[in-house]
C-alpha cells in the first residue's frame, strides 16, 4: 500500500451506528443494518443500549445473520421457554436463558476490544445513577448489564457494582458513538412514538379479566402456557397466593391498566423524554425511527414485522442516506 492510499484510508470519515433500547422493538435494528449494508453504508463503529447493545454486539461480531435466522421463526411458545422467571433478585426475569440462547447464535464471549468493529454498550450504575460505558472486557457481561431493565431483568454485577439498563441514562448512545471515534453518526430511536396502552397490551400478558384456576378453560393455548410457566416457577412458599400475585402483575382491572402495562409505558415515556434531551445537546447526523409502537417489550416472537419496519424506515430516509453512501470520502 502506497503512502497516498494509506493517508486516504486514515482520512476517511468513520460512520457510527447508535442503536437504541426498546426490548423486542430492537429486532428492527436488524432490518436497519441490512438495509444500510444494501445501500453500501457499512458502519465501522457500533454503540448500543439495551436491545441495541445485543443486536449491536452481533453486528460487531460479524454474526448478525445468525441472530436473524434464529429470531425470525421464533414463536410465543419459544419465548415462554426462555423466560427464567423469579420474584427475587431484583427482577421478574433472570434473563440468563434468553441471553444464553442469543449468545449461542449471535456472539461469542470474547473481549470487546478484539471485535472486528469498534463496539461499546451503555449501562447504568444502580448505586449512583452514573452512566457506564462498557468498551472492553467480556462481551456477554457488557450486553447483559446493558439489558437489565429495572423490574423486568435482574441487575448485573460488574467489577463490584450493580449495573442496570443503560436506557435510564442514555437510550440512544450518540455520545458513546462519537467517543468511539465516529465522524458521522446514524442513530436509531425506537421510542420516537410513545406506545399507547391500547397497543401495549401484550396478547400473551392479557391473560384474562379474572385469572383463576376455574377460568383457565377460556384462555388460549399461548396464554395457558404462560400461566403454567409463571405458576410453576414461583417459589413454594407463596403457592397459595400465586393467583393473586400474578393477576395483580398481568391483568387489567376493569379499565385500569395492568402493572406490566404501567411499567412498560412508564419506561417508554421516560426514555422518549431522555432521548429528546440528549439528542438536543448532541444531535446525530441522521435519525432513523422505525414505527414499532405496537410491539410489546417482551414480544420477541414479532421479529418479522420489526425487521421489516427497520428496513422500511431506512428506505424513507434514502435521499439523506444516499448522500453519505455517495460521499467521495467513503469511496
Amino acid at each position: 500500500m502506497t503512502k497516498q492510499s494509506e493517508q486516504k484510508k486514515i482520512d476517511q470519515p468513520k460512520i457510527g451506528l447508535a442503536l437504541g433500547g426498546g426490548g423486542a422493538k430492537g429486532w428492527s435494528h436488524i432490518g436497519v443494518i441490512n438495509a444500510l449494508e444494501h445501500m453500501g453504508i457499512r458502519p465501522s463503529i457500533v454503540a448500543g443500549t439495551s436491545m441495541g447493545a445485543l443486536v449491536g454486539a452481533a453486528y460487531a461480531s460479524d454474526r448478525l445473520n445468525k441472530l436473524e435466522k434464529w429470531a425470525r421463526p421464533m414463536t410465543w411458545k419459544d419465548v415462554i421457554g426462555y423466560l427464567d422467571i423469579s420474584i427475587s433478585g431484583g427482577g421478574f426475569i433472570h434473563g440468563e436463558k434468553l441471553l444464553g440462547a442469543m449468545q449461542k447464535r449471535a456472539f461469542n464471549d470474547v473481549p470487546i476490544e478484539t471485535l472486528p468493529k469498534s463496539f461499546g454498550a451503555v449501562a447504568t450504575q444502580l448505586r449512583t445513577g452514573q452512566e457506564v460505558w462498557l468498551k472492553e472486557g467480556s462481551l456477554i457481561d457488557g450486553v447483559r448489564a446493558s439489558i437489565a431493565l429495572p423490574g423486568l431483568f435482574t441487575p448485573m454485577q460488574y467489577n463490584g457494582e450493580w449495573l442496570i439498563d443503560g436506557g435510564l441514562v442514555n437510550p440512544v448512545p450518540v455520545s458513546l458513538c462519537r467517543a468511539l471515534g465516529a465522524d458521522i453518526v446514524i442513530a436509531v430511536n425506537l421510542y420516537a412514538e410513545i406506545t399507547t396502552l391500547s397497543k401495549s397490551t401484550n396478547h400473551a400478558l392479557t391473560i384474562s379479566k379474572t385469572i383463576s384456576k376455574s377460568s383457565q378453560s377460556s384462555l388460549s393455548e399461548d396464554e395457558k402456557s404462560l400461566w403454567s410457566k409463571l405458576s410453576d416457577q414461583l417459589s413454594d412458599g407463596i403457592q397459595d397466593g400465586k393467583e393473586v400475585i400474578l393477576s395483580k402483575i398481568l391483568q387489567r382491572d376493569s379499565d385500569m391498566p395492568s402493572m406490566f402495562e404501567v411499567f412498560s409505558n412508564t419506561v417508554s415515556i421516560m426514555q422518549n423524554r431522555i432521548t429528546r434531551s440528549r439528542m438536543a445537546g448532541d444531535p446525530p447526523d441522521i435519525i432513523l425511527a422505525p414505527k414499532v409502537a405496537d410491539i410489546g417489550t417482551i414480544e420477541f416472537h414479532k421479529a418479522e414485522p420489526a425487521i421489516a419496519e427497520g428496513e422500511a424506515c431506512v428506505f424513507k430516509m434514502r435521499s439523506m442516506l444516499e448522500d453519505i453512501a455517495d460521499s467521495p470520502q467513503l469511496k
